[in-house]
């Protein structure tokens, strides 16, 4: 479904803005969100819609982005509605495809599909493992292969794929840590690959965002969520936990003009309520050398005192939270 093509809309006023604002686009191009049904994705999608691009809304029925269309249309926008499994490569190509046709060439990849299967590692199947595999990071995989030749073609390209703080390393969550973390480092290669041609590659890890998807978390683990809600929000210094509408503000930020201009890419950001933060590039922390090669006995003697380790700070968050709950308090207060 798609359009207002007659109306002028927010694209045509776009036009008065610079085109180094962060801000509506000063020529209509084409971005296309996964996961665009409901939350981040959805939010994301009409944002962008707000800002002057036209928008492929891919979720998995057709039939479920529609609503995010509607969203659009009637504002003035244009968009359209595809179903696809990001997981598989030829409903990937045919929705890339459509869009092309539909709206026109693909300048923005916004890869924010994405599905939760939690469970401890000794209960973990092999299906939760590879459905969270397939579709968070095959799925990006798939998205950006396809559009990458629009892009390199128009001399342009914004990507953007949403990581997660999980990435950090999350109990219960071995197999959305594992593909989170990935994403990150596929966003720096896509970087370094596709950045002659003029096409940026970020990611962005949101932190708690009230979502289907944090609802659905809190669940496993027997908790209302409105007291999950609470307990991150005093986790947080101003006492606001994420919304959808976060994201998308620093999605569209990062496929501006501004943004490729002040040389962002290959970054990792989080967002997190009122909390915006840059991640370290990861590097080697300290190093030792041995000029005749290292035996695990020297290694044994050498890592300790001169290598040493990089305390891994959610290990310290679950230390004061089982130290909490044997006191007999709040363990995620």
């Amino acid at each position: 479904m798609a359009d207002s093509s007659g109306n002028p809309g927010p694209s045509a006023g776009a036009a008065e803005r610079s085109p180094r604002s962060s801000g509506p686009v000063s020529k209509e191009r084409v971005a296309i969100v996964t996961g665009a049904a409901r939350g981040i994705g959805a939010a994301t999608a009409v944002r962008l819609a707000a800002d002057g691009y036209a928008v492929g809304v891919i979720d998995l029925a057709e039939e479920s982005g529609k609503e995010t269309v509607d969203k659009i249309v009637s504002a003035g926008g244009r968009a359209v509605a595809v179903g696809a499994d990001v997981s598989d490569r030829a409903q990937v190509e045919a929705a890339v495809a459509r869009v092309a046709s539909e709206l026109g060439p693909v300048a923005a990849l916004v890869n924010n599909a994405g599905v939760i299967r939690d469970n401890m590692l000794f209960k973990m199947t092999d299906d939760d493992w590879d459905t969270v595999m397939n579709v968070h990071l095959k799925g990006a995989f798939l998205m950006c292969r396809a559009v990458q030749s629009q892009m390199v073609e128009q001399k342009f390209g914004r990507i953007v794929n949403l990581s997660s703080s999980s990435a950090l390393g999350n109990r219960g969550q071995a197999n959305y840590s594992a593909a989170k973390a990935g994403l990150q480092g596929f966003t720096k290669t896509l970087a370094l690959e596709l950045g002659k041609f003029g096409v940026t590659a970020n990611a962005v890890a949101p932190g708690f965002i009230v979502t289907d998807m944090t609802a659905a978390t809190a669940e496993r683990m027997g908790v209302d969520f409105e007291t999950f809600q609470q307990a991150a929000t005093e986790r947080i210094a101003v006492r606001r936990v994420g919304r959808p509408e976060d994201v998308a503000a620093l999605v569209v930020y990062l496929l501006s003009d501004r943004a490729r201009e002040g040389g962002v890419t290959g970054q990792v950001y989080t967002i997190a309520g009122a909390k915006l933060a840059v991640w370290a590039q990861p590097r080697e922390l300290r190093a030792a050398y041995a000029s005749g090669g290292w035996s695990a006995e020297k290694i044994a003697e050498f890592l300790p005192g001169s290598v040493g380790t990089d305390p891994m700070p959610m290990l310290t968050q679950v230390a004061a939270m089982e130290k909490a709950a044997r006191g007999g308090e709040r363990p995620n207060a």
